[in-house]
């Protein structure tokens, strides 16, 4: 036989059997898959968003402004006491203490395995994808710049270990998904700072923050890279689904992996990402800043306020005879003193002034970064020099992120309607409460009207047709 025909035949041979490899790898994954997303609608929805249980579960996407949450609502809200112990890490998370109330964590929704599903309410901010990918790539490079203070990549790393081992606290390096992103970014800013030195320049040729590679990755660059497909790329969708490579659950690695090898699954994993979204007690927008925390404020603050309050009264007036939730509720003594007079109009400011002050404070360190690596400085300006085809391929490359916020926005529009004109500023935590309840009767209420006026309908006629004989 011809040595042309056998290597053609054996051409087709190859290409047949990597066929229906390719074939048998997409069925597992389907499988997997589908039993997973199943399994997780089968687990149930919260009947009861709207009524905040014992523990709150703050699922913080990265870089959607939940720093600012955490900070200047939450741990004003919630006693020190409550706040479950060093929860930013899912290393440090300790299930056994069953007693604190605010976990908040970048650990993904999987988190939910080690909670008591029924007494547990979850709350989250969303963010444009686009935004969130150019601020995961701007806050990699702002954290990873501070170490350039160093002489080289070696002595940066073990004094970051000192640091920390010392000091004891947490950094973005504890953090996921920083802890993967930074290390990564801080190589390759020491890296291209060694080749400047070599060529005995350090001139920038470019005037884009997002695209000077002589000083730092560009941004086409981080975009393309298997890293941020793994930790960046469609992550809000993947965290709150629960499937982050941060995941408790065993098979997250692999449904995460078939979803990104086969665009179509991906679907699957958005249905129970937006079934989540539906039934968390709130969602909030980055872009809506304002109106965001007014909403958190009334939704989620009145709703502390209220339980912290009847934990007082129920400590003050029957001592003997608590349960073991109110028990265990032990008020710190400066919130004790002024939870009686706290009202959400009063933690609107207090968030407001709280949030404006640490937006200084992160300004002022984030200037002194970037003066590591002079002349790129990140604004919203500077973002206009981003090519729309880097723009479009970030949307593209997010595309189940996309689809997501589009459901949180709908989301947040209707709970913006629902809430109605309700003044902010009167300091009335029951508004929620009574919005709740015409919630939940509205409609069987206006069942009972319709009949109501169908039976007046019916009978009016009937007099008519009786009148009408009677002439």
């Amino acid at each position: 036989m011809d040595p042309t025909i056998k290597l053609i035949l054996l051409l087709i041979f190859f290409s047949i059997a990597c066929a229906s490899t390719t074939e048998k790898k997409f069925e597992h994954c389907e499988r997997v898959v589908k039993d997973w997303a199943l399994s997780s609608l089968h687990q149930g929805i919260n009947n009861d968003k709207h009524t905040l249980k014992d523990l709150l579960f703050f699922l913080h996407v990265p870089r959607t402004g939940g720093r600012s949450y955490y900070h200047c609502f939450l741990t004003k809200l919630y006693p020190s006491s409550q706040n479950c112990p060093l929860s930013y890490d899912k290393l440090r998370f300790d299930p056994s203490k069953t007693k604190c109330r605010l976990l908040a964590t970048h650990d993904d929704y999987s988190m939910m395995e080690k909670l008591q599903k029924e007494r547990t309410s979850v709350v989250t901010i969303v963010r444009n994808p686009v935004d969130r990918v150019l601020g995961s790539y701007e806050f990699s490079v702002e954290v990873a710049a501070r170490s350039l203070v160093h002489p080289d990549l070696a002595s940066a790393t073990k004094m970051s270990k000192h640091v920390r081992a010392k000091t004891n606290g947490m950094s973005a390096l504890d953090v996921w998904p920083w802890k993967y992103l930074v290390p990564w970014m801080r190589g390759d800013l020491f890296s291209r700072r060694d080749v400047r030195r070599q060529k005995g320049s350090s001139e920038a040729k470019s005037d884009s923050p997002y695209d000077m590679e002589d000083m730092l990755m560009p941004l086409k660059e981080f975009v393309d890279d298997p890293i941020v497909h793994d930790l960046v790329h469609n992550g809000a969708t993947f965290q709150i689904a629960g499937l982050t490579n941060n995941s408790y659950l065993a098979e997250g690695h692999e449904i995460r992996h078939c979803v990104q090898k086969h665009k179509s699954l991906g679907q699957h994993v958005l249905h129970v990402a937006k079934k989540r979204l539906d039934a968390m007690l709130y969602v909030g927008l980055t872009a809506e800043q304002k109106e965001s925390a007014t909403m958190f404020a009334n939704v989620v603050g009145a709703q502390v306020i209220s339980q912290l309050r009847d934990a007082k009264f129920s400590m003050d007036t029957s001592a003997d005879n608590q349960s073991d939730y109110i028990s265990s509720w032990r008020l710190d003594s400066e919130l004790e003193s002024n939870i009686d007079q706290m009202t959400v109009a009063e933690l609107i400011e207090v968030y407001e002034g709280c949030s404006s002050s640490m937006l200084k404070t992160q300004s002022r360190r984030r200037f002194a970064s970037l003066k590591r690596i002079s002349p790129a400085n990140f604004s919203k300006e500077a973002r206009r020099s981003i090519s729309d085809e880097v723009l479009q391929q970030i949307r593209t490359l997010n595309y189940l992120d996309m689809e997501l916020f589009e459901h949180a926005r709908e989301i947040f529009a209707m709970r913006r309607v629902l809430m109605g004109n309700i003044d902010m500023k009167d300091g009335s935590e029951g508004k929620f409460d009574r919005l709740r309840v015409f919630e939940l009767w509205k409609i069987p209420s206006l069942v009972v009207l319709f009949i109501l006026l169908l039976v007046l309908f019916v009978f009016a006629n009937a007099r008519r047709r009786v009148s009408k004989v009677k002439v």
